[in-house]
């Protein structure tokens, strides 16, 4: 058995089922190994960074660690945009390498490059393999490190003379891991979750803010029944988007400086923050200094390294969030009979924000209007993937969605591109969720070359891009805090139209609000692939 032999049968144990990739010269071992295992599918990306993109979609909704594959070279660093993107959420992916022959390794040859150092500021742990004997356990690892703890990516760099090198003896894949220095804590100190208990039942206007380590930690239907059971509001982060149906009566939508008034209010008048799985970045919290000195904070995540980070946790409590929330849930909760008024505050302001009615321009249609019809006509599990910039944004504060629904964006590194190949992971992974895509001009034209592997695997994805052309979100800024708008025109795209028609996918354009239900209602039953172009004002913000 050859090296790359021995990591295809590695995957194999590892239950992987599926691999995004790009193939070159120094992978070829590697991909002919994989030529002879149809059981692992694989699906060709149009450019390695999409690659990464893809697992990440796929890891998000199957729960099991994305897979992806490339070359040397531009391959590698390539894929370095979407392995950043994958650290910067926690989403577990193993990227593989392949790398130029070992006794050239220093040497500059043609399409070497030092991926593993170049990838270690943004990546969990990576490898560079100098013998096949060792493959098997260091998928085993890196699988491992991949998906305990706090989630991320992992890379494996193989160079093609180990691919193709012979194991010296019969090939034994690990049972067990045993990495030293590495035992993530998983259940909560017992004392931590006293006074954490002890904390809430004190407080009269407690809030727990969510974000994405709910979701990473499998934890969504804890977190919901921990806050049924005190009555306690929620809010959430842009990663914790769908953790609550919208029309859930605990839930007061995001928080930040594009966030819900509704969020907002409740954060700034809170007597004690309850932070599950987040970080509390700029994006969330924009001064943590003026809320630590109003009230008290619990901080739980399974990486201490978090904690403290941006805000100083009164009572911090590091482990397993899913196995936290049960320790909580385990005490018996009730609800606080002083918070009660405030939650009804909060609920009436949240009526108040969803019901409101949107601005009207002749010619154009306002995303927000969109998105509250798409949310409706929604199947109760839908899979909506985002992209970065002002459809992000409106996406956040319009769309609502329902119990099982997924809301998948670049949330950490805030990458435009992101949503097309990761509702292609997400279609791979479970290809009977309805899947759909939203997405701006600008980051549509940075992931649409993607189109062929939706028409290759005749998926059916649903693409509606807001089309303002400028670059909405830097286009409202420079308006803002600079001298005006510069470089942010989108002059000389595409026919958009004409674009999906080469790729063999249906398109509609709207320009009118009065289009609207129909055109969402066509979008999302007519069969196969399919674009819905949205006409937006340029002059439309995130504010509107």
């Amino acid at each position: 058995m050859t090296g790359a032999q021995a990591l295809i049968e590695s995957l194999k144990r590892e239950q992987v089922e599926h691999l995004f990739g790009y193939a070159g010269a120094t992978i070829c071992p590697a991909v002919d190994a994989l030529s002879a295992s149809p059981e692992i599918g694989y699906t060709l990306v149009r450019t390695e960074q999409n690659a990464g993109h893809m697992a990440s979609g796929y890891a998000r909704v199957s729960g099991k660690v994305g897979v992806c594959m490339v070359t040397s070279g531009p391959g590698a660093t390539n894929l370095m945009t979407g392995i950043a993107t994958a650290y910067m959420d926690s989403i577990p992916l193993v990227a593989v390498t392949g790398q130029v022959p070992s006794h050239l390794l220093g040497r500059d040859i043609f399409q070497e490059v030092d991926i593993t150092g170049a990838v270690a500021p943004f990546s969990k742990h990576s490898y560079l393999v100098k013998d096949a004997n060792e493959i098997p356990r260091i998928v085993k690892e890196a699988f491992h490190i991949a998906s305990t703890g706090r989630p991320g990516p992992v890379l494996i760099d193989i160079p093609i003379d180990v691919q193709n090198q012979e194991l010296s003896g019969t090939f034994v894949y690990p049972d067990q891991v045993n990495i030293r220095g590495y035992k993530p804590s998983v259940k909560g100190h017992d004392l931590q979750i006293k006074r954490v208990a002890e904390a809430i039942a004190q407080s009269k206007q407690p809030v727990i803010l969510a974000g994405g380590g709910v979701f990473l930690a499998h934890a969504a239907e804890e977190l919901e029944l921990l806050a049924e059971k005190m009555s306690v509001p929620v809010v959430t982060t842009m990663m914790g988007l769908s953790l609550l149906p919208t029309e859930h009566p605990l839930n007061m939508g995001m928080i930040g400086a594009h966030g819900n008034v509704c969020a907002n209010k409740a954060l700034s008048k809170s007597d004690l923050l309850i932070l599950v799985g987040s970080r509390a970045a700029d994006r969330a919290i924009l001064s943590p200094d003026v809320i630590q000195e109003r009230m008290a904070t619990i901080h739980i995540d399974v990486d201490p390294a978090e904690i403290g980070k941006n805000m100083r946790a009164a009572i911090p409590l590091v482990g397993d969030v899913k196995t936290i929330l049960r320790q909580l849930a385990a005490r018996k909760p009730k609800p606080l009979p002083e918070s009660q008024e405030w939650l009804s505050h909060l609920q009436e302001r949240r009526r108040e924000e969803l019901g409101r009615s949107f601005p009207q321009r002749e010619g154009y249609v306002f995303p927000g209007r969109l998105l509250r019809v798409l949310g409706e006509k929604l199947e109760e599990d839908a899979a909506v993937c985002v992209d970065v910039g002002q459809n992000q944004i409106w996406a956040c504060k319009h769309l609502t969605v329902r119990a099982q629904a997924r809301f998948l964006t670049s949330g950490g590194l805030g990458t435009m591109g992101y949503a097309l190949p990761a509702a292609i992971g997400v279609k791979v992974a479970q290809p009977r969720r309805q899947t759909v895509v939203v997405c701006g001009d600008g980051s549509f034209q940075m992931a649409m070359n993607e189109l062929a592997a939706i028409r290759a695997a005749e998926m059916d994805v649903k693409i509606i891009l807001f089309r303002n052309q400028v670059l909405g979100l830097v286009n409202q800024i420079q308006k803002t805090d600079y001298s005006g708008p510069f470089g942010v025109a989108l002059d000389g795209s595409p026919d958009f139209r004409t674009i999906a028609d080469a790729y063999g996918l249906e398109s509609t354009t709207v320009s009118s609000e009065e289009q609207v239900d129909f055109a969402v209602e066509e979008l999302l039953h007519t069969p196969g692939g399919r674009l819905l172009i949205v006409n937006v004002h340029p002059d439309t913000t995130t504010n509107d």
